[in-house]
C-alpha cells in the first residue's frame, strides 16, 4: 500500500538529515550519498515511510515495540504523567510515584531471587551501572581483587565505553582505543560455526560453557567477580546456546563463587514466551539487564534488576552508591512502562508467543525457509529468529565477501514490505509480540521472494 504523506517533504528532510544528524552505527558518507529513509508513522505491525510505503515490522523497531505502533493508551498515560508531574530527580531522598510503583511491579513479574531494581535510560546504561554495581558489591564484602568481569566474543551490550568494553565485538573495541580493564573474553555459544565435527549440541554446549572455567583458572577465581551473558545473543546474530549451555554456566559460577549478570535487554519482558529468558532457560542471575520493550520504545527507560544477594549487602554495607543519572526514575518513562506492562498482561502476549505464534514462527521456519537454496539453518526461540544464508548448504561455506549475501537479501525484503535485519551472514528477526499466525505468513510471503531474486543475482558465485 502506497499513500504519500504530504505533511513530510522527503528530499527537505534528507538534506537537513546530511547537514546536522549524526546517526548511530553508520557510515555516514554512504548514507549522505544515498539518502535516509524517512518513517513517519507506525500502526499494529506495520511502519511507513514519507512516501506512504507500508512494510511489515520484523524487528519490532530496534527489538523493543512489543505491543505494535500507534498505541494511544501509552501517549495518553504519557500526557497525563507530563500534566501532573513531567519530571523530579530521585536524589536527595525523593521519589516520584510512577517508578516506584513500576519497581514494585518489575519485582512481582521478575524471577523470584530479584526484589530491587535500578533504572536508567538504555540497555548500555544499564549494563554500565551492573558493572559499577558487581565490583562494587566485591569491594562491599571485603574483596576489591576480584573485578574481572569474564564476557564472551561477539557479545553485545552497548555501545557505552562500559557496555563496549563488556561486549565482544572487535570492531568496536578498535574504534574505542581503549577499553575498561579487567574484562576477559570467552567463546560464543554458536554450534553452527564453532562446533567440531560429529560433536553433538549436549557436547558444544558443555565445551563453551567450560571456557568459562578456563578463563577462571587462568586468573584464579579470587580474582573474578562476574560472568555477563545474553541469554540468547541477540545483536551478534540470534545465536541460541544448546541446551546444556546454561546449566553447566550457573553450576560453573556457583562453584567458583562467581556473579552471573545476565543481559536481557533483547529478551525481556516475553520475547522469549516468559516475562523473563532467565525462566526460559533457568537461570538464576544475579543482575539482570532490561531495556527495549519496558516500554515497547514509546520512551527511553531500562531497569537493572537486583538480585537479593548483591541488594542485601548495597543496602547494609554500602553506604553511598556514588552512582546514577539525571533522569534515573524518569516519572513519565516510567508511567508508559507501567501502562505498557499492564497492555502485556491484558493482552496475553507473553502465553500467546509461549503457546501460538512462538511455535507456530519455529514451524514456519523449519517448513518454509530453511529448504530455501540459500539457506544453511533456521534457528528461534519465541518470536526471535535467525537465519543463515550460505553458498553451499552441505559444507557452510559463505558468500565473499563475509556478508554481502545477507545484506542482499535484506535489501530485497525491505523493497518488498519486510523490514529485517542482517548481522554478518545472518538475517535476524524480533518482531512485536502482537504478530499472529497470518502476520508470520505474511512476512515469509515477502521473505521468500527476497531469498528468490537474491540467489538469482548471487548464481554466478556458486
Amino acid at each position: 500500500m502506497n499513500i504519500t504523506n504530504h505533511k513530510y517533504k522527503l528530499q527537505e528532510l534528507q538534506q537537513l538529515d546530511a547537514a546536522h544528524y549524526l546517526h548511530p552505527f553508520t557510515d555516514h558518507k554512504e548514507l549522505r550519498n544515498a539518502g535516509s529513509r524517512m518513517i513517519v508513522r507506525g500502526e499494529g505491525p506495520f511502519i511507513y515511510d514519507s512516501e506512504g510505503t507500508e512494510i511489515l515490522d520484523a524487528m519490532a523497531g530496534l527489538w523493543c515495540v512489543n505491543i505494535g505502533y500507534g498505541r494511544d493508551e501509552l501517549a495518553d498515560v504519557a500526557a497525563e504523567q507530563m500534566r501532573e508531574m513531567p519530571y523530579y530527580n530521585s536524589f536527595f531522598k525523593c521519589a516520584t510515584p510512577s517508578p516506584v510503583q513500576l519497581s514494585a511491579k518489575i519485582a512481582e513479574i521478575a524471577p523470584p531471587n530479584i526484589e530491587q531494581v535500578f533504572f536508567g535510560s538504555s540497555g548500555s546504561e544499564s549494563n554500565d551501572t551492573a558493572l559499577r554495581l558487581v565490583r562494587h558489591y566485591w569491594a562491599l564484602e571485603g574483596k576489591p581483587e576480584k573485578n574481572i568481569i569474564i564476557s564472551r566474543q561477539n557479545a553485545y551490550h552497548g555501545s557505552t565505553v562500559a557496555g563496549a568494553s563488556l561486549g565482544g565485538m572487535s570492531h568496536m573495541h578498535k574504534q574505542l582505543g581503549g577499553a575498561v580493564p579487567n574484562i576477559v573474553h570467552v567463546m560464543a555459544p554458536y554450534a553452527y560455526e564453532l562446533a567440531e565435527p560429529g560433536e553433538s549440541d549436549e557436547a558444544f554446549g558443555l565445551r563453551a560453557a567450560r571456557t568459562i572455567e578456563d578463563a577462571i583458572l587462568a586468573a584464579g577465581a579470587d580474582k573474578v567477580a562476574a560472568f555477563i551473558g545474553e541469554p540468547i545473543m541477540g545483536a551478534g546474530g540470534v545465536k541460541i546456546p544448546p541446551a546444556s549451555y546454561w546449566p553447566e554456566v550457573q553450576r560453573i559460577c556457583k562453584k567458583y563463587d562467581i556473579l552471573l549478570m545476565l543481559d536481557e535487554v533483547i529478551t525481556g519482558y516475553g520475547r522469549t514466551g516468559e516475562w523473563f529468558a532467565a525462566t526460559t532457560f533457568g537461570i538464576e542471575a544475579d543482575t539482570i539487564t532490561t531495556a527495549k520493550a519496558l516500554t515497547s520504545g514509546y520512551q527511553p527507560l531500562s531497569a537493572l534488576l537486583v538480585g537479593e544477594r548483591i541488594a542485601k549487602t548495597l543496602v547494609e554495607k554500602g553506604g553511598e552508591f556514588y552512582h546514577g543519572y539525571t533522569y534515573s526514575g524518569h516519572p513519565v518513562c516510567c508511567a508508559v512502562g507501567l501502562k505498557n506492562i499492564e497492555i502485556i498482561e491484558e493482552e496475553g502476549l507473553v502465553d500467546r508467543v509461549r503457546n501460538d505464534t512462538g511455535p507456530y514462527l519455529a514451524e514456519q521456519l523449519a517448513k518454509r525457509i530453511a529448504v530455501h537454496p540459500l539457506v544453511g539453518e533456521t534457528r528461534s526461540v519465541g518470536l526471535m529468529g535467525g537465519i543463515e544464508i550460505v553458498k553451499d548448504k552441505a559444507d557452510r561455506s559463505r558468500f565473499q565477501p563475509g556478508g554481502s549475501a545477507a545484506t542482499k537479501v535484506r535489501d530485497h525484503a525491505i523493497a518488498n514490505g519486510l523490514m529485517i535485519r542482517a548481522t554478518d551472514d545472518t538475517l535476524i528477526m524480533s518482531p512485536p509480540l502482537i504478530w499472529t499466525r497470518e502476520t508470520i505468513d505474511l512476512a515469509f510471503d515477502r521473505l521468500l521472494v527476497a531469498l528468490d531474486l537474491a540467489e538469482a543475482e548471487l548464481a554466478s558465485q556458486r
